[in-house]
């Protein structure tokens, strides 16, 4: 079970000399798919340019599980979502949308952060309680299994 994010028509000009889509665009389609959560949580672009707080990955975790090529469509899908005080761990997938095989999966753990000081901050009480809801409304759809930055939650 999942969440999904998005769906996304892998571009030409995303793909490498081996005719699939190169290891940087699978980033690329995953980092686009989060934006879409950070701002469920008020965290994305416009809170970045409003409030000067936004979020920082700082690891990750990515499979490549099968190949994806140009003109292909991927389904992005959420399968886990968790929080602390100043840390958000996350795992997405990426699935062909006519084979349903899983192509990609990555994992991150991102840091909330004050920009205007360049450093990690507490995230306030709004921001916690939009994703505690969200949790709380999907926990049954998240798989906890295969998890790379479960320790580095401070619960």
């Amino acid at each position: 079970m999942s969440v999904h994010v998005s769906n996304v028509i892998i571009k030409s000009e995303w793909t490498d000399y081996n005719k699939h889509l190169n290891m940087a665009y699978y980033v690329l389609v995953f980092d686009q798919a989060w934006e879409i959560l950070l701002e469920k949580f008020n965290m994305g672009e416009n809170s970045a340019k409003s409030s000067g707080m936004s979020t920082m990955v700082v690891e990750t975790n990515t499979t490549y599980d099968s190949e994806i090529r140009a003109g292909d469509e991927v389904e992005v899908i959420l399968t886990y979502f968790e929080h602390d005080k100043k840390r958000l761990q996350y795992k997405l997938e990426m699935i062909d949308k006519k084979s349903k095989k899983l192509s990609s999966t990555i994992e991150m753990l991102s840091l909330h952060v004050d920009l205007n000081k360049r450093k990690v901050a507490e995230f306030d009480e709004e921001r916690i309680k939009l994703m505690d809801d969200f949790i709380n409304e999907n926990k049954s759809k998240f798989k906890t299994e295969n998890l790379k930055f479960s320790s580095k939650l401070k619960k």
